[in-house]
């Protein structure tokens, strides 16, 4: 298979609805089973479980089986990364129509989980804050930027990286730091190892929660005053 092959064979998994829908479910980095995502998506369980055979053949999910359950998630970060990514380059829709769905849609556009690392205007004022604070480089350039939208390469500092481990971090095979393009506020966020340690630390800490069982995150009034001792300066940002 050729890279144009390859392509549109991507782009034929994503192009329905149901199947874009299930993918942004799991966008949490949890997993899921094919039950709970047919209820998400509103659809027979026979129609999921079609969906997702063609979604795992793809390339694009991962099934693990447990008893009778089935339970599939993303098949890694670099998914999560494709999928925020071909969101931010889509043609910016009308308003949610409704309370709920206004209210979902700005909770989401708020702070957010984007796989293992924060997104949103609460991941954007992390890696501003990082940025600032010397911790994180970012570099500006590519033919993102030419577009309005704007590409980075976020590398962790000297500095960044005693840092880290002072806070427990221990560095693995996987990419330290990465660029992700963040689909509501249209600039990179952190991803990488440094992002998912980040994400789960808060978590841990109680500093960030998650809001019922989407992937919207809320930062706690705990969460308010450790990043202010870790000095991080653009907390009001988010």
């Amino acid at each position: 298979m050729d890279a144009v092959e390859a392509l549109a064979q991507v782009a034929s998994l994503l192009a329905d609805n149901t199947r874009a829908a299930l993918c942004g479910a799991l966008l949490d980095g949890r997993a899921w089973t094919s039950r709970e995502l047919a209820a998400h998506a509103g659809v027979a369980a026979s129609t999921v479980s079609e969906h997702l055979t063609r979604l795992v053949e793809g390339g694009l999910l991962v099934e693990h089986r447990q008893g009778r359950h089935r339970y599939v998630a993303l098949a890694g970060p670099h998914v999560a990364e494709l999928l925020e990514t071909m969101a931010a380059f889509a043609v910016p829709q009308v308003a949610p129509r409704g309370l709920r769905a206004a209210a979902v849609s700005e909770a989401m556009a708020r702070g957010r989980t984007c796989y293992d690392h924060l997104a949103g205007k609460l991941g954007i004022a992390l890696k501003t804050g990082l940025v600032e604070a010397g911790l994180v480089s970012a570099g500006v350039g590519g033919e993102l930027a030419t577009s309005g939208l704007a590409a980075a390469e976020l590398s962790i500092t000297e500095p960044g990286m005693v840092w880290l481990k002072e806070l427990g971090f221990e560095p693995s095979k996987r990419v330290l730091s990465r660029a992700c393009l963040d689909w509501t506020e249209r600039v990179p966020h952190l991803a990488g190892a440094a992002g998912a340690f980040l994400c789960g630390t808060f978590l841990e800490r109680g500093w960030v929660r998650r809001i019922g069982t989407s992937r919207a995150v809320l930062l706690t009034p705990t969460g308010e005053q450790g990043w202010r001792d870790l000095g991080l300066v653009s907390l009001g940002a988010a």
